[in-house]
């Protein structure tokens, strides 16, 4: 064993922790060892969102400013006891890794593994997500500013067919809205939900958000990102942290604090989280228990789809 290398019991598994003084976020020197342990008391909260969903994670063995890449597939190193789920499409099967319990998540933290990204449907419904997504994302003549007010005009919208929704920052310029779902919609509805009211919001700010998929064709606008809504897409899951210099966390927010552009993004790091949701709790934990209908909605759509412009 080398000299930075330890062994921790976790939940009745010794698990061999790596190089736990390496510093990963040099700006603030934080290092893998306090990666570890926020994870771990963090884990009450980011576990319930990571559970039953395939992860596709980013690892940064070097450090934030060091290369990084996507892992999907299981290594052949890890233990036996890492749960697995396997996803066959027609190129290849993908082992992933099932984040369960705290003594995984201290696995793939001695890893580096600083990005979760979750699957949005479970792994006994792929089909079927649990959740739409809208991610507000704001290009060069855009800012942070302007999601906050965007999002407040997107929830105007769901408000008014009684729709609930939860927002949270992405951890980095943008912020994402969720809105939980009865696991029955097909990612091609839940697609065309969120596209049908992206599509309001655009007519209503045509001068600050587009749904344009060319980067190149956006005039710096903010970007509606409908398509998220895809089978094996994923996203920035609630308290991941993100390779920031100052280690910003995605962190849930209220929409008194959105309408009143009362967020600053600099209170959001792996220092100050632990310390929110003591005080304000899981602001977010109604996006994966509520189940909502969208029926009409979508018989809405379907009913009116030659007259919808862009549909």
């Amino acid at each position: 064993m080398k000299k930075n290398d330890s062994y921790v019991t976790v939940e009745g598994f010794n698990i061999r922790l790596t190089n736990v003084d390496k510093v990963l976020w040099p700006e603030y020197g934080i290092t893998k060892g306090d990666y570890i342990k926020y994870l771990v008391d963090i884990s009450p909260y980011i576990l319930k969102y990571l559970q039953d969903r395939a992860i596709v994670f980013t690892r940064y063995p070097d450090g934030i400013h060091g290369k990084s890449f996507y892992q999907k597939n299981c290594p052949n190193y890890a233990p036996e006891w890492i749960k697995i789920f396997s996803i066959k499409s027609s190129e290849r099967s993908i082992r992933y890794i099932l984040v369960d319990d705290i003594k995984t998540l201290v696995w793939v933290g001695n890893q580096a593994c600083i990005e979760f990204h979750p699957w949005h449907s479970r792994i006994g419904s792929l089909d079927f997500p649990d959740y739409a997504i809208f991610d507000l994302d704001p290009m060069g003549n855009t800012d942070f500013d302007d999601a906050l007010q965007l999002a407040a005009a997107l929830k105007k919208a769901l408000d008014l067919k009684g729709i609930k929704s939860f927002p949270k920052t992405s951890g980095a310029s943008g912020l994402q809205v969720y809105v939980p779902l009865e696991p029955i919609y097909t990612y091609k509805q839940v697609q065309d939900f969120t596209k049908f009211f992206s599509m309001i919001i655009v007519n209503a700010f045509p001068k600050k958000t587009t749904i344009v998929r060319q980067v190149d064709k956006r005039e710096g606008k903010l970007y509606m990102d409908y398509l998220q809504n895809i089978k094996g897409k994923t996203i920035i899951a609630p308290y991941s942290v993100r390779p920031r210099p100052e280690a910003a966390v995605s962190a849930p927010l209220t929409w008194d604090e959105v309408i009143e552009g009362n967020v600053d993004r600099k209170n959001f790091t792996i220092r100050t989280i632990l310390d929110r949701v003591k005080d304000v709790g899981d602001l977010f934990s109604g996006a994966i228990e509520e189940k909502q209908n969208i029926d009409s909605i979508l018989k809405f759509i379907e009913e009116n789809r030659n007259h919808l412009e862009g549909f």
